[in-house]
């Protein structure tokens, strides 16, 4: 089956992406003019970060796939003074939950910060390209939200991702999302860099985790978002005695990896529509005989074009780029995976880091 039986539509939403197309050819399209660089973080005290009414109720609510083939959801909230509730009712009719379903609960420190009750709630058992509504929290606290699954997994299946990565929580981030949302798309490919908690220093660090997992929920509450690791989610920071790596990232947003056999949430698989999207990890060990290598390895032999003929990797750092600050950080990778994307014909890479748009083509 071709893939062009199937129409896939990429929104590129934010200026940080290189994609390796298997149709087309390198070169400049269009006149791109900068806004004001750098741009600055948004105060704490602006609407976009507003936590919502009601005591202990749900915020940073965000959405991802759940499982390999689109009929799940995992569900992710946080209630800042209480571990309760850690559960969430749903249903296929507005205000009518039938259904019910309970998650798991946990909550960390990061040098003095405590955060709040993280909660990571896996809905599977969906019925694809069906409306559904679900609610959490409970009385006055309780907030309302909904989601569209995917059509069945098909060669001929239309569907439209969005791209972002490197987002941070800056006004032109305002004007990425804002963008996104009003573009149509369907779920969203994030291919690292979430929220630059990192540029801050103690508490700040939880802080701004918080931060940005409010100004998201208005599109990841109804829509699931995909993850990439980037170098910002890394946070070793000996100084404020914090050494284990990616601790804000693994807690707060979880993948599906099992799913795929992955044996780590950094790394890891999902058909979604007419497409095979494959999420590496630049900064966790790739080289021949580890476990994402190996893991690669056998995932790509399962790509069956017959029934996904689009086929798509997402990462951070890009394989080529010509940006002088971050040329060739991605050689290594490059050198230990290209020629087994060229044998398995990988449509579409995606990348960020270099916040720069750039694209290249065979």
């Amino acid at each position: 089956m071709s893939k062009h039986t199937s129409f896939l539509r990429f929104l590129v939403l934010s200026s940080v992406l290189l994609s390796s197309v298997s149709y087309g050819s390198a070169g400049i399209t269009s006149s791109f003019v900068r806004s004001e660089w750098p741009s600055i973080d948004i105060p704490l005290d602006n609407e976009v970060f507003a936590i919502p009414k009601g005591y202990n109720a749900p915020e940073q609510v965000h959405i991802t796939q759940g499982d390999y083939d689109g009929k799940a959801v995992i569900i992710s909230w946080v209630t800042p003074k209480e571990s309760g509730p850690n559960k969430l009712q749903y249903g296929t009719s507005e205000k009518q939950y039938n259904f019910s379903a309970e998650g798991t609960t946990t909550n960390y420190t990061f040098y003095n910060y405590k955060s709040g009750y993280i909660h990571h709630c896996l809905v599977d058992g969906l019925e694809y390209d069906t409306k559904y509504y679900y609610k959490i929290g409970t009385g006055d606290s309780a907030r309302e939200f909904w989601f569209q699954t995917p059509p069945k997994i098909d060669p001929d299946a239309s569907y439209t991702f969005g791209i972002i990565g490197d987002m941070g929580q800056t006004y032109n981030s305002l004007s990425t999302l804002e963008h996104y949302m009003q573009s149509g798309g369907q779920t969203l490919l994030f291919v690292g860099d979430l929220s630059y908690a990192d540029r801050y220093e103690n508490n700040d660090v939880g802080i701004r985790w918080d931060s940005w997992g409010r100004f998201i929920e208005r599109s990841a509450a109804y829509q699931p978002w995909i993850w990439t690791v980037g170098n910002h989610e890394i946070e070793y920071m000996p100084k404020m005695g914090e050494v284990r790596p990616f601790r804000n990232y693994l807690t707060r947003y979880v993948t599906p990896f099992a799913a795929s056999k992955s044996t780590s949430p950094l790394w890891y698989s999902i058909r979604r529509a007419s497409a095979h999207i494959i999420v590496l990890s630049s900064y966790s060990p790739f080289v021949t005989y580890t476990l994402q290598w190996r893991w690669l390895k056998e995932e790509l032999t399962k790509v069956d074009r017959e029934k996904t003929p689009w086929l798509i990797v997402l990462m951070h750092s890009p394989l080529y780029n010509s940006n002088v600050k971050h040329f060739m950080e991605g050689e290594s990778m490059r050198a230990a995976f290209e020629s087994w994307f060229v044998q398995y014909k990988v449509d579409l890479i995606f990348a960020g880091h270099v916040h720069a748009y750039e694209r290249s083509g065979a």
